[in-house]
């Protein structure tokens, strides 16, 4: 993590409202995978993968700005990122090839969990994505396995939720073969390429 990186952790510190539970250097190992924090040495790799997958990403996520593709987004999106992370309201993660985190084509995709409750609640919302060159190889399913011990044992959550459109076959699979239950249907929930549309919303319960 660089000058500029900690620079802003120290602002942030200055205005957080809750206690941060995670250290903002942690790295998850997996047997295939390493889950980091996104740094501003990303955006190259960010960007080309996210550009690469816009076909297969935007059927399922909120409309893209025009410069979606560019340096600038990509360091708005990583101060939104740190901020969240200092202030305990979101934990985001990119996902890496094992010893490829600094290398290129070494990144495969995003998760988090956001919208992080507290106080009665303790209660987030896993969200993730995922490059199209990599889908289908069982990533996620290792990234997800590897997230909700950090959701629950560290970070305190007492429930994960997560919602997934009904045409959205592959995740409904992946979700329903990681233990997650279905709870019910949301109508018109989120804005997609215009349009208000179902999700279907899952949960899992610390055991």
């Amino acid at each position: 993590m660089g000058v500029l990186f900690h620079s802003l952790m120290a602002l942030f510190n200055t205005e957080r409202q809750r206690k941060c539970r995670a250290p903002y250097d942690l790295v998850l190992q997996g047997q295939n995978i390493i889950l980091r924090m996104p740094d501003v040495s990303d955006w190259r790799a960010w960007t080309k993968l996210r550009e690469v997958s816009a076909s297969f990403l935007s059927p399922w996520e909120p409309l893209w700005p025009s410069d979606a593709a560019s340096e600038s987004f990509y360091m708005r999106q990583w101060r939104r990122f740190a901020r969240r992370w200092v202030q305990d309201r979101e934990y985001a993660f990119l996902i890496f090839r094992k010893g490829q985190d600094n290398q290129e084509g070494g990144l495969l995709g995003g998760i988090t969990i956001t919208d992080i409750k507290r106080s009665v609640y303790q209660v987030g919302t896993l969200g993730y994505w995922m490059g199209a060159p990599f889908a289908g190889q069982g990533v996620m399913r290792e990234a997800i396995s590897m997230l909700l011990p950090l959701a629950f044992d560290v970070l305190g959550l007492q429930r994960v939720e997560a919602t997934v459109m009904p045409e959205n076959e592959r995740s409904l699979r992946l979700l329903r073969g990681l233990g997650f239950r279905e709870v019910g249907l949301s109508k018109q929930n989120m804005q997609i390429e215009g349009a208000w549309r179902d999700q279907i919303l899952f949960e899992m319960i610390k055991r």
